[in-house]
């Protein structure tokens, strides 16, 4: 398997720009300054072999399920700012929480992948109330605009409750079998959880749907996890605990030189 030309596994970070114009923490900076913002961002991943990165409006907090047209404007002009610099990088998109919104963005950037963190199946509670079931309206509108941008699809998110406690195996089946996503972000707690959550989806599954570990990438676990899942979207650890902050160099650098060994050291899956 491999993703725009790139064999499995993959190495993505997450791009999460300054808060946008009508975001409840926007600061005042033109869309100008937060693209260039960004870009400074994807030139050092670049720059340290990362092969993508998914751009996400982290910062926007505190959002709902439905994103304001504000957002979609915004996130896809810097999408395709992005994708003009660096067009050989996967770009994946994930506005919050937003699926729908998600796949107009990339559709109009040309992004290689949307990531539905909050919720492509199931129902979640968080901070903002419920968030319900997305994959009916994204598989709607993916027919209903000609797309062919793959969904990847987060299988219970670690940090929201879940409501109904079906099995985390059982929803990766209805994810990919009753919903039609095309890969899965997956994870637990701790590495040792999210690789025995990862070896339990995979017998249940087959080995040719591609699989992310959605949260808990270190530059000291990296090489254990890639042993098991097909690629990581790295976050917080390369942004020193935070993903306000900026992403620190030293940690990227350290990210990939233990991404390297593990590619090495991983047959390819065949095609």
């Amino acid at each position: 398997m491999e993703m725009r030309g790139r064999k499995f596994p993959v190495a993505l970070a997450m791009i999460q720009p300054l808060p946008c114009p009508g975001s409840y923490r926007y600061r005042g900076e033109s869309i100008d300054e937060i693209i260039g913002a960004s870009l400074k961002e994807v030139k050092m991943l670049y720059e340290y072999g990362f092969d993508g990165y998914i751009i996400q409006n982290r910062n926007d907090a505190p959002v709902r399920q439905t994103a304001p047209p504000e957002t979609i404007a915004y996130m896809t002009a810097l999408a395709r700012e992005c994708r003009r610099e660096y067009p050989d990088m996967i770009q994946g998109i994930l506005l919050n929480w937003d699926g729908v919104a998600s796949l107009a963005v990339a559709d109009a950037a040309g992004a290689d992948f949307i990531r539905v963190e909050h919720t492509y199946t199931g129902v979640e509670v968080g901070y903002a109330g419920l968030m319900e079931a997305q994959c009916v309206d994204i598989c709607e509108f993916r027919r209903r605009i000609g797309s062919d941008i793959p969904v990847y699809a987060d299988v219970q998110e670690v940090h929201y409750e879940q409501v109904g406690g079906k099995k985390i195996v059982d929803a990766a089946f209805d994810t990919v079998y009753n919903a039609f996503a095309d890969g899965l972000f997956l994870g637990g707690r701790s590495t040792a959880e999210s690789i025995e959550i990862v070896e339990n989806v995979r017998r249940r599954l087959g080995a040719d749907i591609p699989i992310f570990l959605s949260s808990g990438a270190t530059g000291d676990n990296i090489g254990e996890i890639l042993k098991h899942y097909d690629g990581v979207s790295v976050g917080t650890w390369v942004k020193n605990g935070n993903m306000k902050n900026p992403i620190d160099p030293g940690r990227a650098k350290q990210f990939m030189e233990g991404v390297r060994r593990a590619a090495a050291d991983k047959p390819a899956k065949s095609e």
